[in-house]
């Protein structure tokens, strides 16, 4: 693994700049929750694990700043986790980091502000060692389905930049890679905002794990040809039942896979399930700024004031999913059962 898109030095939570990559790699310093806050809320960072691991950086941001008293510094975190909750909709891993900070908070609201605010840094700091050895989890488990020479095509970007490090759906190719298997991965481009151009195929190639990247629309072409042997894509918020919501473009790759008889993997930390919601149906979705769509690099590729539809994520019916591989070891259905069984036992 060559990147780790977030660290905390000297009272900053800074981070590699996403939305610039691959043209140039910039590091950006936050120290204010509302830097982070627009950080994920303009796609410098994304990602549903690195989403909540950046979030509990900007909690711990606001525990510095907060030198009150204890009901102050309280009310303080509310402020905090309530606007970083409002950046991202979809992606439970931010609740769910935000939950943990707020507990972490209401532990140590008694404490002197120099003692709460260490705490609500090593608690930041704990979820993103956790989340890079989650990940190192899943990437063991999900590379026991692959087997050497085979080609794995990929949506959106599912690896160390979209996580604290390593990746979940990345992380188990760069397991099977390490482990001498001779694997090829498609990455589909994944439009409006080309996550699988612009990020899969740099930290990839980075790493020397051979890609390709394919138009979103080239993917039952391919599979056709017979030159996919199996897809794995990452999560941003999987429903008890094993819907899955995922970046736009996920549920047509599920269609076309299951049409050509390829399996489907999804690859995600417990934090990603969400065993409040019963089923797909009730996760929200995010709805983008219709320019992600209307123009490329400042120009107009649509003729203006057209009507634009710009949903950042789709739901993937639990049927069309082959398994869901977590740090905990791979489900199958019915997940309502399996998922709760492996996370319970975790």
């Amino acid at each position: 693994m060559s990147v780790e898109p977030i660290y905390f030095k000297n009272g900053a939570a800074v981070i590699l700049d996403q939305s610039l990559l691959p043209n140039g790699e910039v590091w950006t310093r936050c120290t204010e929750p509302l830097d982070v806050a627009r950080a994920i809320k303009s796609l410098k960072v994304r990602g549903a694990p690195l989403i909540g691991v950046t979030a509990a950086f900007g909690m711990a941001l606001a525990a510095i700043k907060s030198t009150g008293s204890a009901q102050e510094f309280l009310k303080d975190m509310k402020a905090a986790s309530g606007m970083l909750g409002a950046t991202r909709p979809t992606a439970v891993n931010l609740f769910w980091a935000l939950k943990r900070m707020t507990e972490k908070a209401e532990a140590a609201a008694k404490l002197p502000p120099d003692k709460r605010s260490a705490a609500m840094i090593a608690e930041a700091e704990a979820i993103r060692k956790e989340d890079i050895a989650m990940c190192r989890s899943i990437g063991r488990h999900g590379a026991a389905l692959i087997a050497d020479g085979e080609t794995i095509m990929t949506h959106c970007n599912a690896g160390a930049l979209a996580t604290a490090g390593y990746g979940t759906a990345l992380g188990v190719l760069r397991t099977a890679a390490a482990q001498g298997k001779r694997i090829k991965v498609l990455a589909r481009e994944t439009r409006p905002v080309l996550q699988g151009a612009r990020l899969t195929a740099w930290e990839l190639a980075r790493d020397g794990i051979e890609v390709a990247v394919v138009p979103d629309a080239a993917a039952a072409h391919i599979m056709k040809k017979g030159l996919v042997h199996r897809v794995i894509v990452g999560a941003d918020r999987i429903a008890a039942n094993g819907d899955t919501a995922n970046k736009i473009g996920t549920y047509d790759l599920a269609l076309i896979a299951k049409a050509h008889g390829i399996p489907f993997h999804v690859a995600a930390p417990h934090s990603t399930v969400d065993f409040s919601t019963p089923d797909g149906t009730g996760i929200p979705i995010e709805e983008r700024s219709a320019d992600e769509v209307t123009t490329f690099n400042a120009l107009a590729v649509t003729p203006q004031g057209v009507r634009v539809m710009n949903p950042a994520f789709d739901v993937t019916p639990y049927t069309l999913i082959a398994s869901i591989i977590t740090e905990a070891g791979i489900a199958t259905a019915p997940y309502t059962e399996s998922l709760r069984r492996l996370l319970e036992r975790r």
